[in-house]
């Protein structure tokens, strides 16, 4: 299945205990990378969110966000630890029989580390109903790569297409091609008033056949865009695959460039490394 790297998907969940938004957004990247930002009372679930995002995505640059609200009525009501300011208040007053000096906001005290604590609440229901919204956002961004990478795969296909028309019609200038060059190879010895016997004259047009004879490259570029197509149609990420295949492609189009000794053949050439480099432009956002 082709799934673009792009992909943006928001999902909302309301309960009694508040509510929560999940945000996740990607765009490409060669390996998987991923990015949290949870509340602070949520930073303990980042592990096992990232778990599950590798679980489902194997590429791409992706950020995922929580936001939680929850609501004030089940917020538990801030308790003061009565101990500890006495131990506070005693640890003072001995520093100021020592220093016989100075004063102290009491206002501060409440700052010191569990002088003010809110009673630990119970997120076990909030963290199962968190984990399902997990799986719903994960879903619709699954299905928004899905859709994207259904819009790329028939963007290359059609791209593919082409590609095999320019061959058709390279391989239909080919005979022209070296008649032509044969044509011009005798004008060339006319011209320098040279005679061959007819047996050195049909090795040298042998010799001019074999040096641009680009029957080998068009097979293989046949052949890779094929495998291509094969590609397109596989379950698993395919994007590195695809982004191989090009580099082959391309390598098969210098070679018929450099080969090229007819203005005809050039401009096909070059239409080829067009429609190679569209394809490659697309395959880079491919997972």
């Amino acid at each position: 299945m082709i799934r673009s790297m792009t992909a943006y998907a928001q999902y909302e969940v309301k309960e009694e205990w508040g509510v929560a938004i999940w945000e996740i957004r990607s765009i490409n990247q060669r390996y998987l990378e991923i990015s949290i930002r949870l509340p602070d009372k949520f930073r303990s679930l980042e592990s096992e969110v990232r778990q599950c995002i590798r679980n489902r995505l194997s590429r791409g640059k992706v950020e995922c966000s929580l936001h939680v609200n929850i609501n004030s009525s089940l917020q538990k009501p801030l308790v003061l630890n009565k101990n500890l300011v006495k131990k506070l208040l005693n640890a003072i007053d001995w520093i100021k029989t020592q220093s016989k000096e100075g004063t102290i906001d009491l206002i501060k005290i409440l700052y010191w580390p569990g002088v003010m604590y809110s009673p630990q609440q119970n997120f076990e229901l909030i963290n199962t109903d968190l984990f399902k919204a997990l799986d719903h956002v994960l879903y619709d961004f699954i299905a928004s790569r899905i859709r994207e990478g259904t819009v790329l795969k028939n963007l290359i296909n059609q791209r593919l297409c082409n590609v095999s028309e320019v061959v058709v019609k390279i391989r239909k200038q080919m005979p022209n091609v070296l008649k032509w060059q044969r044509n011009r190879l005798l004008n060339k010895l006319e011209e320098a008033q040279i005679q061959l016997e007819n047996t050195r004259l049909e090795q040298e047009i042998v010799l001019i056949a074999h040096r641009i004879d680009v029957q080998e490259e068009l097979d293989r570029i046949e052949g890779h865009v094929h495998e291509t197509h094969n590609l397109l149609i596989q379950k698993t990420a395919v994007g590195r695959h695809l982004d191989f295949m090009m580099q082959e492609l391309n390598r098969e189009a210098n070679t018929l460039a450099c080969k090229s000794i007819n203005i005809d053949i050039t401009t096909l050439a070059v239409e080829l490394k067009v429609l190679i480099e569209q394809m490659r432009e697309q395959i880079q956002n491919i997972e």
